[in-house]
């Protein structure tokens, strides 16, 4: 009787875990295809490029202008018409202007991060939100990027569910 007992436990034991494992269902999507597709991130690139070369055009007109002033000094120094006074004010004010072509370089870089983190976040949360009524919708406990996946079967892609929710093929 004990033995019956013993044994019983073990094969519910067994099936409660069997019946565990089973319930829990894996997907994998590859995300960087998704996003590819999307017109939206298509857009916010162009907008992102177009910022960028903005605001490269004005930082290359500061740098040209730099240059110009230093050979400007530069000759006046050669022809003796600066005094050593005059030189170190003027070398003084074009340090300045280097700094502030530097941090124009910096500021450059933290704006086109600001709008892209702007552009993008609403997409990401798009794509997030698909991919959420995806895994709700198929029982799906856990889904993964393949970006991150070591070994995959092709049948738990749920890529094309996903783009389906997005609106794209």
């Amino acid at each position: 009787m004990k033995k019956l007992l013993k044994i019983s436990a073990l094969v519910l034991a067994l099936a409660g875990m069997t019946i565990t494992l089973h319930a829990q269902k894996f997907g994998y999507i590859n995300s960087q295809a998704i996003l590819a597709q999307l017109p939206e991130v298509k857009q916010a690139d162009s907008e992102l490029e177009a910022l960028q070369k903005q605001l490269q055009k004005r930082g290359q007109g500061m740098v040209e202008q730099l240059q110009k002033d230093y050979a400007e000094i530069q000759q006046k120094v050669e022809q003796g018409t600066l005094s050593p006074l005059q030189q170190q004010e003027e070398g003084k004010k074009l340090e300045g202007r280097q700094q502030e072509i530097q941090k124009f370089e910096q500021e450059m870089v933290q704006k086109i991060q600001t709008k892209r983190n702007e552009l993008l976040e609403p997409i990401y949360k798009r794509v997030n939100d698909a991919i959420a009524s995806v895994a709700k919708e198929g029982g799906f406990q856990f889904i993964f990027d393949q970006q991150v996946l070591l070994y995959f079967e092709d049948s738990m892609d749920i890529s094309a569910q996903v783009k389906a929710k997005l609106g794209i093929e």
